[in-house]
């Protein structure tokens, strides 16, 4: 489906900006008690989605266009761009709100059917012919799929927006509505980047060696201009320390898009990632970093979406530095071809360790929902995946590489491929940089639960007598409404060097 240029109105962009002053300034017992919602227009010149209408309380909202994958099939690092055959349009809208809403869409192509994910938000849609009506009871990112999971429509609900900057204020660069071009930019220490609704900025950000930095926003950072490798993903930092990052929207990235090297007590909150179709497009990458935490966000990617790595690279590397308290919590993930939640597979550290992944949905996986993938030398202990809701279709096209420039994906719609699940493997692979072999330790998954009729496949694998797998704890999985009670029922396949695997449930689950 085909998507338009659309210019909104001056006026219209006045009164949504009057709204969110009205907003911020407003008594809270006000904004409780009346839900009202910031529609952020788009500037003359952004694509949009003519594919879906939408309103939110009876105010239009833009839909935005974004490419996204159409197929799980990749190639690693071939020397070209992945061909748009591959790709297919989808449209994503954002509006901050207070309090439950109605939201409003109405469908160019008749409704046959539609989901609205996360399943366990418990959203029912109601249909009347091409119109498709439900209500949004809180802030937060939802995705609706209409005649199945193509050309989806991705909807982020955000909180109003604290801390606002004044766009005079000194060390702030500041991009009000309207589009704009600067390229590459460098964020330096004391700066802040930010980006208003109504603003699309066509560029990237970085940062080495910088210190208390923000970037934040209810703006869209657009890396599409680049080429393969040349913007360094949309936030790309190194050896930085008191960061935050929030509220935007990122949008297609050459390479991984939000990326953290060396860096220390680092906060990302709000982002949403949408648009990853490229090669390599990984999500949000915490690379030998310490005290980060990633709360509230959607993450849709092509490649990888949550990871943890420890990296050596040629230069400038900081593989020297643990990976050590990281925490992914409430976060909603889509991942078209990877791996939804993964350590490794390069894992270049002294260890990796105390890292959190709790209270996520992972609304689509293609290859692997939770893993870990071991190829160097680090000790990776202390890893917890807590309160992990995984959805899989009836069907599933299985991830596939591609062997040859002008291959196509074999088209089979009755394919029944299920992801994996959990999987735990330690072995040299086509990443690794250590000569040494490392181990894991000490690794929870709990309440686990999988909506999906059928049930996923799961896997533990060590290396050698010296580099094993060691204590670990599946507590309270469930796939649907039935409770797992052993290895053979959660599918589970324990193989060499692995031990002390336990699957237990707690006296009060049934």
């Amino acid at each position: 489906m085909r998507c338009i240029s659309h210019a909104r109105q001056s006026v219209a962009m006045l009164v949504a900006l009057q709204l969110l002053g009205a907003l911020t300034t407003a008594d809270p017992r006000t904004r409780a008690d009346e839900p009202q919602v910031i529609p952020w227009p788009a500037p003359p010149g952004e694509e949009l989605c003519e594919r879906y209408q939408l309103k939110v309380n009876d105010t239009p909202v833009p839909v935005h266009f974004c490419r996204v994958s159409a197929v799980p099939f990749n190639q690693v690092w071939p020397g070209y761009q992945r061909p748009l055959d591959q790709t297919e349009p989808a449209g994503f809208a954002l509006w901050d709100m207070v309090g439950p809403v109605r939201v409003e869409i109405e469908s160019q192509p008749p409704v046959q059917s539609v989901v609205v994910r996360p399943a366990a938000l418990g959203i029912q849609p109601v249909v009347d012919r091409n119109r498709i009506a439900f209500s949004l009871q809180q802030p937060g990112p939802v995705v609706v799929e209409v005649n199945g999971p193509h050309q989806a429509l991705h909807l982020f609900a955000s909180p109003p927006e604290q801390n606002v900057p004044a766009a005079d204020a000194p060390g702030v660069r500041y991009f009000g509505p309207g589009v704009h071009r600067p390229g590459r930019m460098e964020l330096r220490s004391n700066e802040t980047i930010y980006l208003a609704g109504g603003a699309v900025v066509h560029g990237s950000i970085y940062a080495h060696g910088a210190r208390n930095i923000r970037v934040a926003g209810r703006g869209v950072l657009d890396v599409s201009t680049f080429e393969r490798n040349q913007g360094g993903g949309a936030i790309r930092l190194s050896d930085c320390t008191d960061v935050t990052i929030e509220g935007l929207v990122l949008r297609d990235p050459d390479v991984w898009c939000c990326s953290l090297f060396g860096c220390q007590r680092v906060t990302i909150s709000q982002l949403k990632l949408v648009g990853l179709w490229r090669y390599n497009a990984d999500g949000i990458d915490v690379c030998n970093s310490q005290d980060v935490l990633v709360t509230d966000c959607f993450v849709r990617a092509f490649d990888d979406a949550l990871v943890i790595k420890g990296l050596k690279a040629r230069r400038n590397t900081f593989d020297e530095r643990p990976v050590r308290n990281v925490q992914f919590r409430r976060c909603v993930v889509w991942c078209d071809w990877g791996r939804a939640m993964e350590i490794g597979a390069e894992t270049c550290a002294p260890e990796i360790a105390e890292v959190t992944f709790a209270d996520c949905d992972i609304v689509r996986t293609t290859h692997i929902a939770m893993d870990i993938q071991h190829g160097d030398r680090a000790l990776i202990r202390d890893i917890r995946f807590q309160r992990i809701r995984v959805e899989i279709d009836d069907q599933n096209p299985a991830p596939r590489m591609q062997q040859q420039r002008d291959e196509k994906y074999p088209a089979n719609a009755l394919e029944e491929y299920c992801p994996t699940l959990l999987e735990i493997v330690i072995r040299k692979n086509p990443y690794s940089q250590d000569e040494a072999r490392g181990s894991v330790r000490d690794i929870l998954f709990q309440d686990i639960a999988v909506l999906s009729r059928l049930e996923p496949a799961s896997a533990f694998q060590g290396f050698d007598a010296e580099h094993t797998v060691e204590n670990v704890t599946i507590r309270n999985l469930r796939f649907n409404d039935r409770l797992v009670r052993s290895a053979a029922e959660a599918h589970l396949t324990i193989g060499s060097h692995v031990q002390d695997v336990n699957v237990v449930t707690d006296p009060t689950d049934g």
